[in-house]
């Protein structure tokens, strides 16, 4: 497990187990006493049958957040999708 500090926040990566799988997450906590984590799941239609491969796909994408909305919601670049697939290619190219 990964983490970042910001101001308000701290923000993990994780893998939470599914049933025989697991699901990429990024919990943001306040740093303040009072509040609850809100959890994330990353890559939401992909889960994985290894927990280090969620764990890698968690960290990756906490490492890609630009910023936090002021209630901790992750800020991705444009177009991030959070799957290291390379993008098909076009015929036309």
């Amino acid at each position: 497990m990964t983490e970042r500090l910001f101001d308000d926040y701290v923000v993990r990566s994780t893998a939470v187990a599914e049933g025989s799988r697991f699901t990429a997450c990024i919990v943001v906590t306040p740093r303040a006493r009072n509040g609850y984590p809100v959890y994330y799941a990353v890559c939401e239609n992909r889960s994985f049958r290894q927990e280090e491969q969620a764990e890698q796909a968690a960290a990756s994408a906490l490492a890609a957040i630009q910023s936090l909305e002021g209630d901790g919601t992750p800020v991705f670049p444009e177009g991030y999708t959070g799957f290291d697939d390379a993008p098909p290619e076009h015929p036309d190219a």
